[in-house]
Protein backbone atom coordinates (compact mmCIF):
# COMPACT_ATOMS: atom_id res chain seq x y z
CA UNK A 1 0.00 0.00 0.00
CA UNK A 2 1.36 3.24 -0.82
CA UNK A 3 2.44 5.68 1.63
CA UNK A 4 0.44 9.23 2.10
CA UNK A 5 3.04 12.19 0.84
CA UNK A 6 5.23 12.76 3.75
CA UNK A 7 4.56 9.78 5.73
CA UNK A 8 7.85 8.22 5.40
CA UNK A 9 9.59 7.80 8.37
CA UNK A 10 12.70 9.82 9.43
CA UNK A 11 16.01 8.64 10.35
CA UNK A 12 19.88 9.69 10.17
CA UNK A 13 22.54 9.62 11.77
CA UNK A 14 24.80 11.57 13.57
CA UNK A 15 26.70 11.85 16.73
CA UNK A 16 26.85 9.78 19.96
CA UNK A 17 23.26 10.93 21.44
CA UNK A 18 20.18 9.97 19.76
CA UNK A 19 17.03 10.57 19.98
CA UNK A 20 13.48 8.73 19.00
CA UNK A 21 10.89 10.98 17.87
CA UNK A 22 7.18 9.32 18.08
CA UNK A 23 4.15 10.51 16.18
CA UNK A 24 0.80 10.17 17.44
CA UNK A 25 -2.55 8.31 16.67
CA UNK A 26 -3.80 7.86 13.19
CA UNK A 27 -1.16 10.45 12.52
CA UNK A 28 2.63 9.66 10.57
CA UNK A 29 6.36 10.99 10.87
CA UNK A 30 5.18 13.99 9.09
CA UNK A 31 3.77 15.78 11.67
CA UNK A 32 7.11 15.51 14.33
CA UNK A 33 9.33 15.24 11.01
CA UNK A 34 10.18 19.07 11.48
CA UNK A 35 11.28 18.47 15.26
CA UNK A 36 13.61 15.45 13.95
CA UNK A 37 14.92 17.10 11.36
CA UNK A 38 16.13 20.08 13.99
CA UNK A 39 17.18 17.83 16.04
CA UNK A 40 19.09 16.03 13.32
CA UNK A 41 20.60 19.38 11.56
CA UNK A 42 22.16 19.94 15.09
CA UNK A 43 24.49 16.73 15.14
CA UNK A 44 21.84 14.11 16.94
CA UNK A 45 21.31 10.90 15.69
CA UNK A 46 17.41 11.43 14.88
CA UNK A 47 15.01 8.38 14.52
CA UNK A 48 11.20 9.17 13.87
CA UNK A 49 9.50 5.80 12.95
CA UNK A 50 6.13 5.18 11.08
CA UNK A 51 4.02 3.22 13.29
CA UNK A 52 2.05 0.28 12.06
CA UNK A 53 -0.86 0.83 10.07
CA UNK A 54 -0.37 4.72 9.51
CA UNK A 55 0.28 6.32 6.82
CA UNK A 56 -1.83 4.75 4.41
CA UNK A 57 -5.36 4.20 4.61
CA UNK A 58 -7.50 4.26 7.74
CA UNK A 59 -8.48 0.03 7.21
CA UNK A 60 -4.73 -0.86 7.67
CA UNK A 61 -4.80 0.72 10.83
CA UNK A 62 -8.40 -1.02 11.68
CA UNK A 63 -6.08 -4.34 12.08
CA UNK A 64 -3.45 -3.17 14.29
CA UNK A 65 -3.56 -2.70 18.62
CA UNK A 66 -1.32 -0.47 20.64
CA UNK A 67 0.78 -3.65 20.68
CA UNK A 68 2.14 -3.12 17.23
CA UNK A 69 2.86 0.44 17.85
CA UNK A 70 4.66 0.19 20.97
CA UNK A 71 6.84 -2.52 19.38
CA UNK A 72 8.18 -0.60 16.74
CA UNK A 73 8.94 1.61 18.48
CA UNK A 74 10.77 -0.55 21.00
CA UNK A 75 12.56 -1.97 18.21
CA UNK A 76 14.10 1.80 16.92
CA UNK A 77 14.58 2.93 20.65
CA UNK A 78 17.37 -0.43 20.86
CA UNK A 79 18.52 0.25 17.61
CA UNK A 80 19.66 3.78 18.75
CA UNK A 81 21.12 2.67 22.05
CA UNK A 82 23.45 0.17 20.21
CA UNK A 83 25.04 2.92 18.45
CA UNK A 84 24.96 6.19 20.89
CA UNK A 85 26.04 6.37 24.46
CA UNK A 86 22.89 8.20 25.68
CA UNK A 87 19.41 7.86 24.22
CA UNK A 88 16.41 10.64 24.57
CA UNK A 89 12.74 9.50 23.56
CA UNK A 90 10.03 12.64 22.55
CA UNK A 91 6.55 12.19 21.49
CA UNK A 92 3.39 13.62 20.11
CA UNK A 93 -0.13 12.81 21.76
CA UNK A 94 -0.23 8.98 21.48
CA UNK A 95 3.92 9.49 20.55
CA UNK A 96 4.11 10.97 24.21
CA UNK A 97 2.71 7.97 25.61
CA UNK A 98 4.98 5.70 24.06
CA UNK A 99 8.10 7.93 25.29
CA UNK A 100 6.11 7.25 28.55
CA UNK A 101 6.14 3.68 28.27
CA UNK A 102 9.69 3.40 26.95
CA UNK A 103 10.88 5.04 29.78
CA UNK A 104 8.92 3.30 32.36
CA UNK A 105 9.90 0.09 30.79
CA UNK A 106 13.86 0.88 29.79
CA UNK A 107 15.05 2.54 32.93
CA UNK A 108 18.28 3.95 32.50
CA UNK A 109 18.90 3.24 28.88
CA UNK A 110 17.26 6.20 28.43
CA UNK A 111 18.32 9.73 29.29
CA UNK A 112 15.43 12.07 29.33
CA UNK A 113 11.84 12.41 27.85
CA UNK A 114 10.24 15.47 25.81
CA UNK A 115 6.46 14.93 25.24
CA UNK A 116 4.11 17.94 23.52
CA UNK A 117 0.54 17.40 24.04
CA UNK A 118 0.57 13.54 25.44
CA UNK A 119 -2.53 11.42 25.48
CA UNK A 120 -3.64 9.95 28.97
CA UNK A 121 -7.13 9.14 28.21
CA UNK A 122 -9.77 8.91 25.72
CA UNK A 123 -12.12 11.94 26.56
CA UNK A 124 -15.00 10.92 23.96
CA UNK A 125 -18.06 10.54 25.66
CA UNK A 126 -18.97 7.13 24.04
CA UNK A 127 -15.43 6.02 24.99
CA UNK A 128 -16.76 3.73 27.44
CA UNK A 129 -18.91 2.02 24.66
CA UNK A 130 -15.90 1.11 22.37
CA UNK A 131 -15.81 -2.47 23.53
CA UNK A 132 -19.20 -3.09 22.07
CA UNK A 133 -19.06 -0.02 19.17
CA UNK A 134 -16.53 -1.26 17.61
CA UNK A 135 -18.71 -4.48 16.46
CA UNK A 136 -20.97 -2.01 14.83
CA UNK A 137 -19.52 1.21 13.88
CA UNK A 138 -16.28 0.48 11.92
CA UNK A 139 -15.32 4.53 12.48
CA UNK A 140 -15.97 7.85 13.30
CA UNK A 141 -14.64 11.44 12.23
CA UNK A 142 -11.01 12.20 12.64
CA UNK A 143 -8.91 14.03 14.53
CA UNK A 144 -5.99 15.00 12.06
CA UNK A 145 -5.09 18.82 11.68
CA UNK A 146 -5.73 20.33 14.80
CA UNK A 147 -3.74 23.35 13.99
CA UNK A 148 -3.87 27.03 14.95
CA UNK A 149 -1.37 28.40 12.07
CA UNK A 150 -3.45 29.34 9.08
CA UNK A 151 -2.01 27.14 5.83
CA UNK A 152 -0.76 23.93 8.26
CA UNK A 153 -1.59 20.90 7.56
CA UNK A 154 -1.22 17.02 9.18
CA UNK A 155 -0.95 14.30 7.10
CA UNK A 156 -3.15 11.76 9.12
CA UNK A 157 -6.52 10.10 8.51
CA UNK A 158 -9.92 11.71 8.17
CA UNK A 159 -11.76 8.53 10.19
CA UNK A 160 -10.67 7.01 13.28
CA UNK A 161 -10.94 3.50 13.02
CA UNK A 162 -13.01 1.95 16.43
CA UNK A 163 -11.09 -1.22 17.09
CA UNK A 164 -8.16 1.05 17.11
CA UNK A 165 -9.22 3.47 18.98
CA UNK A 166 -10.54 0.85 21.90
CA UNK A 167 -6.85 -0.44 21.72
CA UNK A 168 -5.21 3.33 22.47
CA UNK A 169 -7.57 3.21 25.26
CA UNK A 170 -6.22 -0.25 26.77
CA UNK A 171 -2.88 1.33 26.66
CA UNK A 172 -3.38 4.82 27.75
CA UNK A 173 -5.33 3.09 31.20
CA UNK A 174 -1.54 0.95 30.85
CA UNK A 175 0.49 3.62 30.71
CA UNK A 176 -0.68 5.55 33.44
CA UNK A 177 -0.75 2.56 35.76
CA UNK A 178 3.48 2.28 34.82
CA UNK A 179 3.78 6.47 35.23
CA UNK A 180 5.61 6.26 38.60
CA UNK A 181 8.39 3.98 37.25
CA UNK A 182 8.86 7.41 35.21
CA UNK A 183 12.17 8.42 37.03
CA UNK A 184 14.18 10.28 34.38
CA UNK A 185 13.83 14.15 33.53
CA UNK A 186 11.16 15.11 31.98
CA UNK A 187 9.99 17.99 29.54
CA UNK A 188 6.00 18.49 29.25
CA UNK A 189 5.18 21.01 26.75
CA UNK A 190 1.51 21.61 27.04
CA UNK A 191 -0.78 23.54 24.44
CA UNK A 192 -3.29 26.18 26.49
CA UNK A 193 -5.81 25.27 23.85
CA UNK A 194 -5.94 21.67 22.49
CA UNK A 195 -9.45 20.10 20.46
CA UNK A 196 -7.76 16.49 21.02
CA UNK A 197 -6.28 15.99 23.81
CA UNK A 198 -7.13 18.70 27.13
CA UNK A 199 -4.31 19.73 29.15
CA UNK A 200 -5.69 18.05 32.24
CA UNK A 201 -3.94 15.23 30.49
CA UNK A 202 -0.62 16.61 30.62
CA UNK A 203 -1.26 17.49 34.47
CA UNK A 204 -2.06 13.51 35.38
CA UNK A 205 0.96 12.85 33.79
CA UNK A 206 3.02 15.00 35.67
CA UNK A 207 1.55 14.38 39.04
CA UNK A 208 1.94 10.70 38.71
CA UNK A 209 5.75 10.63 37.24
CA UNK A 210 8.32 9.87 40.12
CA UNK A 211 10.86 12.08 38.24
CA UNK A 212 12.42 14.58 40.11
CA UNK A 213 13.87 16.70 37.00
CA UNK A 214 10.50 18.29 35.66
CA UNK A 215 10.06 21.34 33.53
CA UNK A 216 6.22 22.57 32.04
CA UNK A 217 6.36 24.54 29.87
CA UNK A 218 2.58 26.46 28.14
CA UNK A 219 2.31 26.66 24.41
CA UNK A 220 -0.40 29.87 24.30
CA UNK A 221 -0.45 29.70 20.42
CA UNK A 222 -0.94 26.01 19.11
CA UNK A 223 -3.40 23.82 19.00
CA UNK A 224 -3.06 20.07 19.13
CA UNK A 225 -0.44 19.06 16.32
CA UNK A 226 1.87 21.90 17.79
CA UNK A 227 4.82 20.85 16.28
CA UNK A 228 3.74 22.16 13.42
CA UNK A 229 1.81 25.26 14.45
CA UNK A 230 3.23 28.79 15.91
CA UNK A 231 5.12 27.32 18.65
CA UNK A 232 6.64 24.70 16.80
CA UNK A 233 10.52 26.79 16.76
CA UNK A 234 9.66 26.91 20.51
CA UNK A 235 9.65 23.21 21.14
CA UNK A 236 12.32 22.34 18.93
CA UNK A 237 14.76 24.84 20.46
CA UNK A 238 13.70 23.85 24.45
CA UNK A 239 13.84 20.14 23.50
CA UNK A 240 17.70 20.44 21.70
CA UNK A 241 18.08 22.78 25.24
CA UNK A 242 16.65 20.14 27.51
CA UNK A 243 19.17 17.38 26.04
CA UNK A 244 21.93 19.49 25.55
CA UNK A 245 21.67 20.55 28.97
CA UNK A 246 21.85 16.77 30.43
CA UNK A 247 24.19 15.62 27.85
CA UNK A 248 26.41 18.31 26.82
CA UNK A 249 28.57 16.23 24.49
CA UNK A 250 25.69 16.88 22.12
CA UNK A 251 27.31 20.45 21.61
CA UNK A 252 29.38 20.84 18.84
CA UNK A 253 31.43 23.79 20.48
CA UNK A 254 31.60 22.25 23.68
CA UNK A 255 33.04 19.07 22.31
CA UNK A 256 35.63 21.54 20.72
CA UNK A 257 36.19 23.50 23.33
CA UNK A 258 36.97 20.19 25.39
CA UNK A 259 39.43 18.96 22.77
CA UNK A 260 41.19 22.41 22.77
CA UNK A 261 41.49 22.66 26.72
CA UNK A 262 42.49 19.24 26.36
CA UNK A 263 45.83 20.05 23.54
CA UNK A 264 46.18 22.72 25.77
CA UNK A 265 47.30 21.46 28.94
Amino acid sequence: MPLLPGAEPFRRDGGEVGVLVCHGFTGSPQSIRPWAEYLADRGLSVSAPLLPGHGTRWEDMQLTTWQDWYAEVDRELRALTERCTKVFVCGLSMGGALALRLAARHGDAISGVAVVNPGNRVHDAAAPLLPVLRHVVRTTKGIASDIAKPGAVEVGYDRVPLHAAHSLRRFFALVDSELPRVTQPLLVLTSRQDHVVPPVDSERILSRVSSGDVRHEVLEHSYHVATLDHDAERIFQDTYSFITRLAPEARPDEVQEGTAASGGA
